[in-house]
């Protein structure tokens, strides 16, 4: 176990493979869960390059600040930010599921000549309705007063520390502000992988959108998927993003 610290957070992070001049991957987990979700997928994805996963705040190994401030859009783009330079990467393809594929926008955003692709899994980008946003953001803090209620169940508390953390987080973290992230689609100039699974009922349409406002992107569907695509069906989810990362080095 490796361990990052951020300002007195503590960020856990895993690496798969070593360095050999392919193009590597940081990837980013969904809310609620951890490092431990990509676990189908390493031994597939790190044959042929580095892969960094991370436990968010709140999340996993990482530390769980019992200040709200922590747990900010920022505060974890500046997180896979120093990821990247405790690696010495300079450079890397960025992706994640969910909530981690919001933020590898958010990063895209933030630090454009720092990705090299983005890879988004049964990801939303926000909304520009204020109204779609606040319901949104209404159900994440629902979620946030579930746990405060009632604790972590068995299988959360399996994989996390805290549930006042993840509640932290839900209120932080999986809340929308603005419609930055949706308005940026259009203006990404690098290569796009946009996957969900073919059950996943919730984000089918925003994978549609998000396929269809950047430039290029490669739109994949997997079969016999829902929310959690790579878990689901690990080998088609690994041939696409293996297909997908193999083109690149044909750049």
């Amino acid at each position: 176990m490796a361990y990052l610290d951020r300002s007195g957070v503590r960020i856990h992070y895993h690496v798969t493979g070593q360095p050999n001049g392919n193009l590597p991957v940081l990837l980013s987990h969904g809310f609620g869960a951890s490092t431990a979700m990509w676990e189908p997928n390493l031994a597939a994805l790190g044959a042929a390059r580095q892969v960094i996963t991370w436990d968010m705040r709140g999340h996993g190994r990482s530390g769980t600040p019992d200040d709200p401030g922590e747990y900010t859009h920022a505060a974890c783009v500046a997180d896979m930010a120093a990821l990247l330079d405790s690696r010495g990467i300079s450079r890397a393809v960025v992706g994640g599921l969910s909530l981690g594929g919001y933020l590898s926008l958010a990063f895209y955003l933030a630090h454009p000549e720092r990705v090299a692709a983005l890879m988004l899994f049964d990801t939303g980008p926000g909304f520009r309705n204020d109204q779609a946003r606040q319901e949104w953001n209404d159900r994440a803090v629902a979620t946030a007063e579930r746990l405060e209620r009632d604790g972590l169940s068995a299988s959360q508390a399996a994989l996390h520390d805290s549930a006042s953390g993840l509640a932290l987080a839900a209120r932080g973290m999986l809340t929308q502000r603005d419609a930055a992230i949706i308005g940026s689609l259009p203006s990404i100039t690098v290569p796009v992988l946009v996957l969900v699974g073919a059950r996943d009922r919730a984000f089918l349409g925003a994978a549609d959108y998000v396929a269809a406002k950047i430039p290029g992107a490669r739109h994949s569907v997997i079969p016999d998927a829902g929310h959690a695509a790579n878990s689901d069906a690990p080998e088609a989810f690994d041939s696409a993003v293996l297909g997908f990362l193999a083109e690149l080095s044909k750049r």
